[in-house]
């Protein structure tokens, strides 16, 4: 994990707290049940009356702790997401006349601007992932509603991605494509 990805540390931070913070208490209700800690006896009450609560307070707890779960779990996938871990290429044939250095992230921007100017492509976002021996590109692509889907993948493959093996001078280049799509509506021919 690079320094260029604090959301990704803080989340797995937060993460680990939080079930540090489960444990503990699941070690302490266990170790006062069994009667080896006795900050709390065991038979007391968790809260003071003898009374039942309101049902609907019991239906409100039940379905807060589900939404709670649903959340937590959308974040705990969201976690498994990872980008592509990218690299400073270097294009050096000889070391004695000096070398050339290009960022994955500046390698791969025209690449960006280009399939974000192509009909139904709302917006676009790449990485150019691994060095130049073993090139990959990650690509995501928020269609317009109306977008064809078929059509920009061809335009992608027929345009975009011959311009980019070209302009980084390599044969092969695998891409992966993830096709997401925008709320806006696309554009209407009137």
């Amino acid at each position: 994990m690079t320094s260029l990805n604090r959301p990704a540390r803080v989340n797995r931070t937060v993460l680990a707290l939080a079930g540090l913070l489960l444990v503990a208490a699941g070690a302490f209700a266990l170790l006062t049940h069994f009667g080896t800690v006795t900050v709390v006896r065991p038979e007391s009450t968790l809260v003071a009356g003898t009374e039942q609560a309101p049902t609907w307070t019991l239906y409100i707890a039940a379905a807060a702790a589900v939404v709670l779960g649903l959340l937590m779990l959308r974040w705990l996938l969201a976690q498994l997401t990872r980008k592509p871990k990218t690299h400073t290429w270097n294009f050096e044939t000889d070391p004695a006349f000096g070398r050339t250095e290009l960022a994955a992230s500046t390698a791969i921007e025209p690449f960006v601007t280009e399939v974000t100017t192509y009909p139904g492509v709302h917006a676009a976002h790449a990485t150019l992932a691994g060095t130049r021996d073993t090139p990959a590109v990650a690509l995501v692509i928020s269609a317009e509603q109306g977008g064809d889907l078929t059509q920009i993948r061809h335009r992608i493959d027929t345009d975009g991605l011959p311009r980019l093996r070209q302009a980084l001078d390599i044969d092969t280049l695998p891409a992966t494509i993830e096709f997401r799509f925008s709320a806006k509506p696309g554009a209407r021919a009137l």
